[in-house]
């Protein structure tokens, strides 16, 4: 007589169109998961959840934008509604906005916080209490480098956002800890994805930095992953980022900052 198969996991994906986002879908999917997809663009969900099932794993498409403030209740509802158990939530979603902050309008900076600091925490405020009483969960938030490192001029928001989701992962990691619930920070550098295409940067980070401090989505996504299950709080992939985070935090807060601002000059932004 077999025994009954255990179901899968399921992992909510936030900005799993492209990117990070979907490597880290396709990475949960290979592990054994279900997944719930999300992000605003429909149709690359579509065709995402169409190639997942291709491996074994039933998606379920919900898009959704998260600069809406009400954006994390309702996925919340869609999913109860459809009977899915999240074990796994993945916050990947967000963009840049490299203008200036004064070239920027009020709107899309608060679009930023709403996507890449206030949505993160409030599904997992949605999704941790169920997690913990189950004995078993995964939280994974995507932040940064840039996190790691001092603000950059003309990007103003982004260092910031991602720095308070690494210190808020950090201390979730601390409060979880013994529950079975993971919680980690994945914190790249230079990926290869539709990102600074979107930011409108892409031909200039491409000349400003060689082919090698590149890393590929995949990569970052299995780091990620890995990290994750060992319950690590934080995980920076690549040799030469991590040690870039290390100068950034040892050096003095003059010569740090002279070394943001020569990024900035690099990318011609301000």
């Amino acid at each position: 007589m077999s025994l009954p198969s255990r179901p899968r996991p399921v992992a909510l994906v936030t900005g799993a169109s492209a990117g990070i986002g979907a490597a880290l879908a396709r990475v949960y999917a290979e592990h054994g998961w279900d997944l719930v997809l999300t992000a605003r663009r429909e149709a690359p969900l579509r065709a995402l959840a169409a190639e997942l099932a291709l491996t074994g794993a039933a998606s379920t498409v919900l898009p959704e934008d998260l600069a809406d403030p009400a954006a994390p209740a309702r996925l919340q509802q869609a999913i109860s509604e459809r009977g899915l158990t999240v074990g796994g939530l993945i916050n990947n979603a967000g963009f840049s906005r490299t203008a200036g902050f004064l070239n920027t309008e009020p709107t899309a900076h608060a679009q930023m916080i709403h996507v890449m600091l206030t949505g993160p925490v409030e599904l997992a405020r949605l999704l941790a209490p169920a997690m913990v009483e189950r004995g078993f969960g995964r939280i994974l938030n995507v932040a940064s480098l840039a996190g790691q490192m001092p603000a950059t001029g003309g990007d103003t928001l982004y260092g910031p956002i991602k720095s308070f989701l690494i210190k808020a992962s950090q201390g979730l990691h601390l409060e979880l800890r013994g529950t079975g619930v993971h919680v980690t920070a994945l914190c790249p550098g230079y990926t290869l994805t539709e990102f600074h295409d979107v930011n409108g940067t892409r031909e200039e980070v491409s000349t400003a930095y060689p082919r090698w401090m590149w890393q590929t989505a995949d990569h970052v996504a299995r780091v990620g992953y890995a990290a994750c299950e060992a319950n690590r709080p934080k995980v920076t992939p690549g040799a030469m980022n991590n040690l870039l985070a290390g100068l950034a935090k040892h050096l003095p807060d003059r010569m740090a900052l002279n070394m943001v601002g020569g990024h900035a000059k690099r990318l011609r932004r301000i």
